[in-house]
């Protein structure tokens, strides 16, 4: 009974878990949890899930090139319309990353080939509307993925993207106040830490996130206190 218990357990989490887990471990350069290493100063990875929101996007990357900080983006293709898109056209021109999100777990259940070709189609979807393909990482939603998918990004050359032991914005079903949440992202942030925040929501496009934009207002500035620079996931666009 007890192995049953265990076995479905691992199961689960190997698909589930918010953290590199049996998946990872089975392919270690198919996903990435952990942001490079700075050189002279120490790096920190801001990202941002499920815009492009049409309120607060634009905030937040007022906030960053206030700040002088860069961020990566990963955004829901079904959020890419005629009218956000130039909100992507501006965070792709000001430094930012702009990567690949999804707004559903299902995505985990689908053949390499559907997964693949989904991705694909997205991809020259949002380069349609933006003028710009987005670089080759794929957030699956809640981090919820399976070999299928790792067979899927992996046919069209995508990395899967996660984040840092306990660096996100999410606060167990209870309200986060932006100084609490700067203070606590602070306060573990190492050197290769990637953060997450939402500038949106995986259903709501147009969802309240001023906490967003106000927790970044405050944790740039106590970041770059302790001496750290701000980099993106991928590679900066010549």
């Amino acid at each position: 009974m007890w192995v049953l218990v265990i076995g479905f357990a691992l199961v689960a989490l190997a698909h589930t878990a918010p953290f590199p887990f049996l998946l990872e471990y089975l392919g270690p350069d198919r996903s990435m949890w952990q942001g490079a290493r700075g050189g002279e100063a120490p790096l920190v990875y801001l990202t941002y899930d499920d815009g492009p929101n049409p309120e607060a996007t634009p905030a937040l990357l007022d906030v960053l090139a206030r700040e002088g900080a860069r961020a990566t983006f990963f955004i829901i293709p079904a959020h890419v319309t005629s009218a956000t898109a130039p909100i992507v056209r501006r965070a792709i021109d000001e430094g930012h990353a702009v990567a690949m999100h999804s707004d559903t777990r299902a995505m985990m259940l689908k053949s390499p080939e559907a997964f693949a070709a989904l991705l694909d189609a997205q991809s020259d979807q949002i380069a349609a509307l933006t003028g710009a393909r987005p670089c080759p990482l794929f957030r699956p939603h809640a981090g919820w993925r399976s070999g299928q998918m790792y067979e899927g990004l992996e046919r069209s050359g995508y990395t899967l993207a996660g984040w840092s032991m306990f660096m996100w914005d999410f606060n167990w079903w209870r309200a986060t106040k932006p100084d609490r949440l700067a203070s606590r992202l602070a306060a573990r942030a190492s050197d290769g830490s990637v953060v997450v925040m939402h500038d949106g929501h995986h259903k709501n496009p147009r969802a309240d996130r001023r906490r967003t934009v106000e927790s970044t207002a405050q944790l740039v500035p106590i970041l770059r206190k302790r001496g750290f620079a701000f980099g993106t996931l991928c590679p900066p666009r010549s």
